[in-house]
């Protein structure tokens, strides 16, 4: 099988981390019997430094004749004097409307051997296996009317959703509960939100098209309080745009590290976004010290969701466990006295493990 894939390592420490994914895809490629195709383009600020224009038209191009992309990260602050839809972030949300992508899927699960990465107890934190399901299409980062008022002295953006926004995230949510523990909570502030109060019903409506689902609601001041109290209680969450984008964050600092946290953007087109959740850290961009795996990670939902090879996705899965569980560890993971390995050196590590894991699933 051909994997035609585009390729935008972006900003910070995109590229560096983008490029230790790419190793891993080709050793899996590799062992599986398949054929990587990379088209590596320009995204976010990288882009507009060059072309003027933070998303071309020839990445465009290359995101739409590929089976999917994945994206490094963006964000440079040196773009903070660039106009508003110039800047990196524009590109990102440009990007995800182009490719009908309305679904952002981030699972959660604390992986064994970073059970003392987490800074709650172990016995708190242990069984966490969570994915979050953002809608990533609607809400307060595309709605109308946005921007400055008054001669920049204030300013409105407005979260709005429409209830086929609602209903189509919502049997994403559902469906992919079906897979796992069949539990929803739905995550919204209805008690304030006259849009989350839309939410709030239409998620009910939805629900009743699953009655072997569990779904129940909760606020999001709450949910967050649960997810550090709680966190190996929820199976699947339901999230507006905003509240997704904030919840995960803090679920990734529960399960150890940001640097762990991959994710998939789905939705209307065949192909979908696979990126990491975190930014791109231009503090630490071109040290060579960022952690890799939530790019790695996000690589294997690519062969997953895009694919359907469940044991190529699986090998690098338990690459990643792996090499954790022979101790190495970059600088977001490391405790006093452990030493850290490279971006690239973890990058290399996991890529051999693959093909040991992949020698035992193809045998």
């Amino acid at each position: 099988m051909k994997w035609q894939i585009a390729v935008l390592g972006g900003d910070g420490v995109g590229p560096e981390v983008t490029q230790a994914a790419l190793e891993v895809l080709r050793e899996t490629a590799e062992r599986f019997g398949h054929e990587l195709i990379a088209d590596t383009q320009e995204v976010g600020y990288a882009a507009y430094e060059r072309t003027g224009n933070p998303l071309p038209e020839e990445t465009l191009a290359a995101c739409h004749a590929a089976d999917a992309v994945l994206l490094g990260a963006v964000g440079d602050p040196r773009s903070a004097g660039v106009p508003v839809e110039l800047r990196p972030e524009a590109s990102l949300l440009a990007l995800r409307k182009e490719m009908e992508c309305y679904a952002n899927l981030r699972p959660v699960r604390l992986l064994p051997a970073l059970v003392s990465a987490s800074p709650l107890r172990p016995e708190i934190v242990a069984g966490t296996d969570l994915v979050i399901v953002r809608e990533l299409a609607g809400g307060l980062y595309y709605g109308e009317p946005r921007g400055p008022l008054e001669d920049g002295r204030a300013a409105v953006d407005t979260m709005k959703y429409h209830e086929d926004e609602v209903v189509r995230i919502a049997r994403v949510a559902f469906e992919t509960a079906r897979g796992r523990r069949k539990s929803v909570l739905s995550v919204d502030k209805a008690n304030v939100l006259y849009s989350s109060r839309l939410w709030h019903r239409v998620v009910d409506e939805v629900a009743e098209e699953y009655p072997d689902v569990e779904c129940d609601h909760m606020l999001v001041d709450r949910a967050a309080m649960e997810l550090v109290l709680n966190p190996s209680s929820f199976d699947v969450m339901l999230t507006p745009n905003l509240f997704g984008d904030v919840l995960s964050d803090e679920a990734a600092a529960v399960v150890g590290s940001i640097g762990l946290l991959a994710s998939a953007s789905t939705g209307s087109g065949p192909g979908g976004i696979f990126e990491p959740v975190h930014g791109s850290a231009p503090d630490i961009a071109g040290t060579g010290t960022a952690n890799p795996l939530a790019m790695i990670l996000s690589a294997a939902l690519l062969l997953r969701h895009v694919y359907s090879l469940e044991a190529e996705a699986e090998a690098i899965e338990s690459a990643v466990a792996e090499v954790l569980e022979d101790g190495l560890r970059t600088n977001d993971l490391v405790r006093a006295g452990e030493e850290a390995v490279g971006t690239a050196e973890m990058g290399a590590a996991v890529a051999a493990a693959v093909a040991n894991v992949g020698a035992d699933a193809s045998a």
